[in-house]
């Protein structure tokens, strides 16, 4: 096949990613001086469409990028009034009083939000300042110079058949060229991964961690409302042997965030992280909130959770790594907005600094020292071995231990156990079907918890049918004469949309179905998938989940 022509527009900083790191990098860019030309290159449908996070927003990022946020009207409207943790049984409920948790623990001064809007008015700022942006642009190629270096993306690919030729209406997008290119593409990036492994930034690092992070909107009646409320939950249904919890976030309007974080780490194949989801909600505490309400909206997302001894080389020839694209949660404050912020004004500041000296396609040292040593590094170090000790001592000795760790860091500025390494990826932990049994999970009841395709219909995704499936199969043998066997197939459970299927017929062998118009983009079947033959890419641009205020 000839090669595809392709224009060409040049920036002095092309951005792929339009979430709290990408729009932080490009506004710090203009502030710094407003003839860097920059744009930003969003897969959503529109700016804040691809955005899924609790979220409890920590403003210490944006206070340093736009001092006068308030004054310019940012959606930042519900402080924190009430902060609860509590453990949960499976009919009962144990509250862990504030002042035994760390310092760091505390959300004074913190907003309930939502961060697709956060986002979207992030977007009208940069644009303000001459920033250029375009939604429904999925980037799905990069570019390299002669020496190696990154130096721009193709995006705006559309019109491809199913088996990935060009179609009558094929457009070939076009190449936006950069002097420096910022991956900003949240977890589990296709770009990300790409130039992790071409460049080895991973070599120095522990493997990356994660978890499935589903939500719900709820509309609850008034007097099930407590504005400003934030809870999280431990234990039921989960239990002790799986890591994980919940949160519930009463945000303005009678709306209540309810989410639920299942740690990948699970050795269970048969474990349903969707259904532990849905069954939670059934707990008489949580059921007591959302009685006679509706839920609105649904999505779900990977979450990080490595922290940081899983930072991977954040620069590299040509660009950087921002946000969750380099894995910047802090994992128990479940927190990662503010990071993904300042790790954006950090990048801005060292290209800046680049530009300035007429350098162009190098390495950005500056940027991944800055990463290591300031707000991030400094948010990071002090929870660096909550996750492995949960891996190791399950979610009770986890808490007591981390909590210990944290209070410990807090006080004396360093950790006795030094820095735990995680040890296995989450494909790696996932145990043979053998070793463990069935879990038999109640049917949703329509009212409180519902089948994962009804709830799909609320994350309003759709995807061109007619295009490459977006779900790659390294080989397309593995999930029926390996996973299936050997691990009772996982995908049929792990997908929080319903996108995996093993369909058995009578008279017929097992067929592994892909229904990719389900996906939501969380990213799971390419970190969880124990063979890892699932390779998550791009669709094109506009494609998947249209989230309103998630």
């Amino acid at each position: 096949m000839a090669e595809i022509e392709r224009e060409s527009m040049e920036y002095d900083v092309v951005i792929v990613g339009a979430g709290p790191a990408g729009l932080s990098a490009a506004i710090r860019l203009k502030q710094l001086d407003p003839d860097t030309s920059v744009v930003v290159l969003e897969k959503g449908s529109e700016v804040g469409a691809h955005i899924l996070s609790g979220a409890v927003l920590d403003p210490s990022g944006l206070d340093a990028l736009i001092p006068d946020w308030k004054a310019k009207g940012a959606p930042l409207n519900v402080p924190v009034k009430q902060d609860n943790f509590y453990v949960l049984g499976e009919a009962g409920k144990m509250r862990l009083p504030n002042f035994i948790m760390p310092p760091l623990m505390n959300n004074h001064g913190n907003y309930i939000v939502s961060m697709g809007n956060v986002c979207r008015w992030m977007a009208e700022q940069a644009e303000e300042l001459g920033v250029e942006i375009f939604p429904g642009m999925a980037c799905s190629e990069l570019v390299y110079g002669d020496d190696g270096a990154l130096s721009g993306v193709v995006a705006g690919e559309f019109g491809k058949n199913e088996d990935g030729t060009p179609g009558p209406n094929y457009e070939p997008g076009m190449v936006l060229a950069g002097k420096y290119v910022f991956l900003s593409e949240g977890v589990r990036g296709s770009l990300s991964k790409e130039v992790i492994a071409k460049y080895g930034l991973a070599d120095n690092c522990d493997v990356p961690k994660f978890g499935i992070g589903m939500k719900e909107i709820w509309e609850v009646k008034p007097e099930n409302h407590n504005e400003g409320e934030v809870t999280h939950t431990m234990g039921w249904p989960l239990g002790w042997k799986n890591s994980g919890g919940s949160f519930i976030y009463h945000l303005d309007n009678n709306q209540v965030y309810v989410g639920y974080i299942v740690d990948l780490n699970y050795k269970n194949p048969y474990l349903f992280p969707y259904m532990e989801f849905q069954r939670f909600k059934h707990h008489p505490a949580i059921a007591k909130v959302l009685k006679g309400g509706k839920r609105v909206a649904y999505g779900a997302r990977a979450v990080t959770k490595g922290g940081f001894q899983s930072i991977p080389q954040s620069a590299f020839p040509g660009g950087a790594l921002l946000g969750c694209s380099v894995g910047l949660v802090n994992l128990p404050r479940i927190k990662g907005n503010h990071n993904a912020m300042h790790s954006g004004m950090a990048a801005a500041e060292a290209a800046h600094a680049a530009l300035k000296d007429g350098r162009a396609g190098d390495v950005l040292d500056g940027y991944d020292a800055a990463l290591r040593s300031g707000p991030v590094g400094k948010d990071l170090k002090k929870v660096c071995n909550v996750a492995p000790l949960n891996s190791r001592f399950g979610p009770l000795g986890g808490l007591m231990l981390g909590g210990f760790d944290m209070w410990f860091q807090s006080v004396f500025q360093f950790s006795l156990f030094g820095t735990l390494k995680h040890g296995k990826t989450d494909a790696q932990a996932t145990e043979d079907a053998s070793k463990h049994q069935p879990i038999d999970y109640p049917k949703p009841d329509g009212t409180l918890s519902f089948d994962r395709l009804t709830n799909v219909s609320f994350s309003m995704t759709n995807h061109e049918e007619s295009q490459p499936c977006h779900l790659q199969l390294k080989d397309a043998a593995v999930p029926i004469d390996v996973n299936l066997p050997r691990f009772a197939e996982p995908a049929q459970r792990y997908c929080p949309a319903g996108v995996y299927e093993v369909v058995e017929e009578q008279g017929k062998d097992a067929r592994f179905v892909i229904n990719f118009q389900n996906c939501v983009h969380c990213k799971t079947c390419d970190i969880k998938d124990p063979s890892q033959n699932i390779n998550w890419v791009t669709p094109q641009g506009g494609d998947g989940p249209n989230y309103p205020n998630m």
